[in-house]
């Protein structure tokens, strides 16, 4: 079975901030499958030079691990120290700042936590650093580090390391969040976000303090949007690498759709629509329902392929397919791209 190791290190950063009761049978299992879901996910590199699900991922339960205070060997921390010095953690179409962040993060809590002896510890703090001065030296004039997603994951990293009070980059970024936290709609960001917003990152989630916590926990169900009157026209398009697809433009096609409707209400008006027989299918994920199949092409992570969203023309889509919502008269691509 592919490795989760992603999902199961969110999972057990959730568990240890909702103060878990103090029986350790359940936890310490999972704590041991998350380590050999490392061991496993990192066996693609003996064929591919990386994980066999992502950096991203591979980062994340390292993290998770620090948070529950579970040493890590050394060989598996200098895998991602040797990743980020060579620049590996980019892809194609997108941005690498919420990779390396979420890599500083862990170096920066095993450090701090002194799961490591005093000369990784030193090697550590120098890469943090340096990642630290190129996120500044490369954030945006919108106020981003990447984008509005990857920017909660680098504002942690300053939260982390004690800077975020003397560096003029941090109150930029929070700035910018600030008018644009319409933007995190489901769990999974609202999560990275919700730290970042009480000055918090996810270290702090191992030295909480779990007999002070109160449960003020409230179910609520969330408003859906308002409807827009009126229709909107969207121009849709979908691209294939040329090796694949001699055609290389497999579909393009004028799509109505509500006004205010979607990207993924609008594949479901395009698959509903004759004769054109558009087809496409989503898994659901923690960051909601993702791309995974188009016109039969499916996206597969052991490829490295995955369904990239643009608008035209060649501006990757910062949201999902669901919270998306293009406008009338906008050309949209559905582009199997490689990271």
């Amino acid at each position: 079975e592919w490795p989760e190791t992603g999902r199961l290190a969110l999972y057990l950063l959730g568990l240890r901030a909702t103060c878990p009761p103090p029986e350790p049978g359940p936890q310490r299992s999972l704590v041991t499958w998350l380590k050999y879901y490392l061991e496993e996910d990192w066996a693609g590199s003996r064929q591919h030079g990386h994980p066999l699900t992502s950096y991203y991922q591979y980062s994340l339960g390292v993290l998770a691990l620090c948070v529950h205070r579970k040493r890590v060997r050394e060989e598996v921390i200098r895998r991602l120290m040797v990743a980020e010095q060579h620049g590996r953690f980019g892809h194609a179409g997108g941005t690498a700042t919420d990779t390396e962040a979420v890599a500083v993060l862990a170096f920066a809590c095993l450090e701090r936590k002194r799961l490591v002896g005093s000369r990784l510890a030193a090697e550590l703090r120098a890469v943090t650093r340096r990642a630290r001065r190129r996120m500044v030296e490369a954030q945006g004039r919108d106020g981003f580090f990447g984008n509005v997603y990857s920017t909660p994951w680098a504002m942690q990293v300053f939260i982390a390391t004690n800077t975020c009070q003397t560096q003029s980059a941090y109150g930029w970024a929070m700035a910018a969040l600030l008018e644009n936290l319409d933007a995190f709609t489901t769990a999974a960001t609202m999560a990275q976000v919700l730290p970042v917003l009480h000055g918090r990152s996810y270290l702090d989630i191992a030295s909480m303090c779990c007999c002070e916590e109160l449960n003020t926990l409230m179910p609520i169900s969330p408003k859906p949007p308002p409807e827009m009157p009126g229709n909107k026209m969207v121009q849709l398009v979908v691209e294939c690498p040329e090796l694949q697809c001699p055609q290389r433009r497999l579909y393009d096609q004028l799509v109505p759709a509500p006004a205010g409707a979607s990207l993924l209400d609008v594949l479901r008006v395009a698959a509903a629509q004759g004769p054109h027989n558009f087809t496409f299918d989503t898994r659901d994920t923690s960051q909601g329902p993702f791309l995974s199949r188009v016109l039969g092409l499916e996206a597969q992570q052991q490829k490295r392929s995955y369904w990239q969203l643009l608008t035209a023309p060649s501006t990757s889509l910062e949201m999902g397919v669901a919270d998306y919502r293009p406008h009338d008269g906008e050309t949209l691509i559905l582009r199997l791209s490689e990271w």
